[in-house]
């Protein structure tokens, strides 16, 4: 086996972690998969001979390529409007949508929805160090900062990915499961389930942009509300529970981008209240944080 045999074979064996690794920084399967096509050619270009970890430096290498990738995104970003939200790829590569909604659904669409608000250099710095455990003195070189920055950065990431709840916590977790119901009975377009879980007077309030022409923006009633949940019953695929403003709402995010939130109040046990917000400018001010497991 000649050298190059040798280092691509030794690529393939890293090929699952570094693209793991890219997919939570940049929270796009085809820019992750760039990402780690531009590893490849960078390890093809440079003498590694002398290096005792190729998974360490594979690692720093597609971390550089993602730091860069999230700081250009940042620099020309133009935030999506409405529901049709298109893959968010630099490379103009369309992947397929099963696999990538199955990969976020393994990550998770909240913590995908928050990972994405955060500075390029905390991102970095909490994917690399809470989510693969990569030493602070490793990472720091990565993000160009000393390892006592890069720490407070990574906890400064940590802080905003866990938020903080407005609610206690016995309160949060029947919350949750209610949510949990709703959601469930969403995707099975289970009537029976959606009304057991919904206050007989539920009013949903929405944004115009969140919904189908000529649907009003207030309805009320739960055999309304069901028979319109029925209707976007596809949007649940792509929904889940998430810290909004401190208290349990929804995030909807198809390929790990916000396009909806839900804030919701409860009453005896149902969902008595809930509006679903859709304008840029109102889902930018939220305050979203990710649920303990």
């Amino acid at each position: 086996m000649d050298e190059h045999d040798f280092l691509a074979e030794q690529f393939e064996a890293h090929r699952g972690h570094l693209q793991a690794v890219a997919y939570r920084m940049l929270g796009s399967l085809s820019d992750a998969e760039d990402a780690v096509q531009e590893s490849w050619l960078r390890l093809n270009r440079s003498d590694v001979s002398g290096v005792e970890n190729l998974a360490g430096w594979l690692t720093a290498v597609v971390a550089h390529v993602c730091l860069d990738l999230l700081r250009s995104r940042k620099a020309r970003r133009d935030e999506p409007v409405g529901w049709n939200v298109p893959e968010p790829s630099t490379s103009g590569r369309q992947t397929d949508p099963e696999r990538e909604a199955v990969l976020a659904d393994s990550v998770g669409r909240a913590l995908l929805v928050v990972l994405e608000r955060l500075s390029p250099a905390e991102r970095i710095a909490f994917v690399l160090h809470d989510m693969f455990a990569v030493p602070f003195d490793e990472l720091a070189p990565i993000v160009g900062r000393s390892s006592v920055t890069t720490k407070k950065l990574a906890s400064r990431a940590r802080q905003r990915v866990k938020g903080v709840a407005t609610v206690a916590g016995a309160d949060l977790a029947w919350h949750r499961r209610v949510v949990e119901a709703f959601l469930a009975a969403s995707r099975g377009r289970d009537i029976n389930g959606l009304l057991a879980v919904l206050d007989p007077g539920v009013v949903r309030r929405a944004d115009a942009a969140a919904l189908p022409p000529g649907v009003p923006t207030e309805i009320r009633g739960a055999e309304a509300v069901v028979e319109e949940t029925l209707l976007l019953a596809q949007r649940a695929r792509f929904a889940e529970p998430a810290l909004v403003n401190g208290a349990l709402g929804i995030v909807v995010a198809p390929h790990g981008r916000l396009v909806l939130a839900l804030t919701l109040t409860f009453r005896d046990g149902k969902i008595a209240e809930y509006e679903v917000i859709a304008d840029p400018a109102r889902l930018q001010e939220l305050d979203l944080a990710v649920l303990d497991s």
